[in-house]
């Protein structure tokens, strides 16, 4: 995978961005001065900065994902754990990274899409499937590991 451009933009789709996520990113646009832009259809709560906006859209079903998709280019990094967005981005040439630091791309986004939609299926069919584990301190330092090797390619 080839580094990311110097002028590329950071993308986080706010919906449901846990704090701490929303907070690692803040301080590393800041420290790293790179244009960020947290997209939701609720205010975000932010600091001011130069570098780091809030895009409020309309609520109403993908309307968050929708603008990111107009907006993303190739190169800028996307976070977000909603796969078909992910794979969006992907397709638009963007980098995608979920909230626990995992990288998703043209290899494996596919096969976990299939695994979304099996799981979403078992669910509907009445079988109790559980939800995600619980957002660990290990989940934020691999979250704020892969960002920060992102951002260091990126400069």
């Amino acid at each position: 995978m080839s580094p990311p451009s110097s002028s590329a933009q950071l993308w986080v789709d706010a919906d449901a961005c846990p704090r701490v996520v929303r907070d690692i990113i803040v301080r590393a646009a800041e420290r790293t001065t790179t244009p960020t832009c947290f997209v939701a259809n609720h205010s975000i709560p932010l600091p001011p900065s130069k570098w780091v906006k809030s895009l409020s859209v309309a609520s109403g079903f993908d309307a968050a994902d929708n603008e990111i998709v107009e907006r993303i280019q190739a190169d800028d990094l996307l976070i977000t754990s909603d796969l078909p967005l992910a794979l969006e981005a992907l397709e638009r040439g963007a980098r995608v990274m979920t909230t626990r630091g995992e990288s998703l791309n043209k290899d494996n986004i596919r096969a976990r899409v299939q695994m979304r939609d099996f799981m979403e299926t078992l669910r509907a069919s009445g079988e109790h499937t559980g939800g995600p584990k619980g957002y660990s301190d290990g989940d934020r330092r691999e979250f704020a590991n892969a960002l920060d090797r992102w951002l260091a390619r990126k400069g």
